[in-house]
């Protein structure tokens, strides 16, 4: 998929662009050194330069050969672009910048080349003002999209607009790309902009129905995955539109039976990732990864739940849990979290050093969904110790303490009881009752600054 030559011009010219099209680096670079002001010409119509005609088609070696003859990457077409905080003109804008297009059109090579060129990420097109970010997130191309984002941390953007501005920028309709990437079905894409700080309640201008959130939009094209995405981020199912519409009600008119169930205010709150705490804004990548899987459990546990008895079938989600079994059964060999007594512990807190299984974690994180109108979430204390959590880690193995519970023989604790059954066959009982689980916390909790600290094992309550 690429940008078409019908309206090139005849000659050297037209030969040129096709070889800029076929990625013949031979030919182009032969052409140049006939005539070296072709790399400055464009088609006739369009104007597309020899930069946008590569960035849409993926031509990396030509496109690296076009920067490296000092030609800039934020190259428009004939129509005008408009810049920052500029309003938007009349003109038409179909293509865009070579940056753009190679986002438009899933060109990760060529936006990487691009972004390190110094290409602009706070253009606008004319035709929706929309920027590189709205087009990643529309056609759905998130390594596009992680790109960009990541580009937008050292960028100038960061320092003039700051980063999470960028991130929920508006387009002319009022979307900002985390409306687009509902709308579209882009669940990937959703996670990502949400991680990075996007709206999950903001509404829109014009864009789709006006006031429609995030939610909304998902719901109206019967997005599971993305509904899955956004109430896991805190997305509101009570907040209404524009017409006074809450998501339940779209998703119903639109015959999306299974988000309806989800979204209807009378089923369970789903579980919230706890975005506003500090310690978990700050996880490392494994630790990470180890809470969200959780989270996802826990979240499906509750949609079985849910459409028990209904009429509606529940999709596999989007997220392969390919690989959760092996991570378990890997982690068998270490203790047993005495929380639960039925998974390994895979998480420690810092700087105290307990551990406990990321199921028990994050129920003690976000077992209260925090406040939308202030983020704000009372920061969780160690459930053994009871002192300030500063960081969450994946747990070490205590080799010494599991040679010792070797040499005691009978006194060791018995290895996970799921280690080798699929999450997708039950899942974890630790998540049955979450307030079960709270209270276990509360137990655990009083007096435990010298048992948890001092021993070597817990007696089971």
């Amino acid at each position: 998929m690429g940008q078409g030559l019908s309206c090139a011009r005849s000659g050297p010219e037209h030969e040129f662009f096709a070889a800029v099209q076929a990625g013949d680096l031979e030919l182009v670079e032969g052409l140049l050194a006939a005539e070296p002001p072709l790399v400055h010409r464009t088609t006739v119509y369009d104007r597309l330069s020899a930069l946008h005609i590569a960035a849409a088609n993926g031509r990396i070696e030509v496109l690296s050969m076009i920067l490296d003859r000092s030609v800039r990457p934020d190259l428009l077409n004939r129509h005008k672009q408009v810049m920052g905080l500029q309003c938007f003109s009349a003109s038409v804008e179909p293509f865009g910048t070579p940056l753009m297009l190679a986002a438009m059109h899933g060109k990760i090579a060529c936006v990487e080349k691009l972004l390190q060129a110094g290409a602009n990420i706070l253009t606008f097109d004319s035709l929706h003002g929309r920027t590189c970010l709205h087009h990643a997130a529309y056609y759905g191309h998130s390594d596009c999209l992680q790109a960009i984002l990541s580009a937008a941390h050292s960028n100038p953007v960061a320092e003039s607009w700051g980063f999470a501005r960028f991130v929920n920028v508006r387009d002319g309709d009022g979307a900002t790309p985390l409306h687009l990437a509902a709308r579209q079905k882009r669940p990937e894409c959703v996670h990502l902009l949400l991680d990075n700080g996007a709206l999950a309640c903001a509404s829109t201008g014009s864009y789709g129905y006006p006031g429609s959130t995030p939610l909304h939009l998902a719901a109206r094209g019967g997005s599971l995955d993305c509904v899955r995405e956004l109430l896991a981020w805190g997305a509101d199912r009570q907040q209404v539109d524009a017409s006074g519409r809450i998501p339940y009600v779209v998703a119903l008119k639109r015959n999306h039976g299974a988000c309806a169930a989800l979204l209807n205010p009378a089923s369970a709150e789903p579980l919230v990732w706890p975005s506003p705490l500090k310690f978990i804004s700050e996880l490392n990548s494994d630790a990470k990864t180890l809470l969200e899987r959780a989270l996802t459990e826990a979240n499906r546990q509750r949609e079985k739940s849910i459409l028990k008895g209904t009429a509606c079938t529940l999709p596999s989600p989007s997220h392969s849990d390919d690989g959760i079994d092996d991570d378990t059964s890997e982690a068998s060999d270490t203790e047993l979290c005495c929380i639960c007594f039925d998974q390994p512990c895979t998480i420690e807190v810092r700087d105290c050093g307990h551990q406990m299984c990321a199921h028990c974690t994050l129920a003690l994180c976000c077992h209260n969904k925090p406040n939308p109108t202030t983020l704000c979430v009372s920061a969780p204390v160690c459930p053994f110790c009871r002192s300030s959590i500063a960081q969450l880690v994946v747990a070490e193995a205590k080799v010494e303490a599991k040679e010792e519970r070797d040499r005691d023989g009978p006194w060791k604790l018995p290895r996970s009881r799921k280690s080798s059954r699929s999450l997708s066959d039950g899942g974890s009982s630790s998540f049955k009752g979450l307030s079960s689980a709270m209270g276990s916390f509360g137990k655990v909790g009083r007096g435990s600054g010298k048992s948890a600290g001092n021993s070597g094992m817990a007696d089971k309550p």
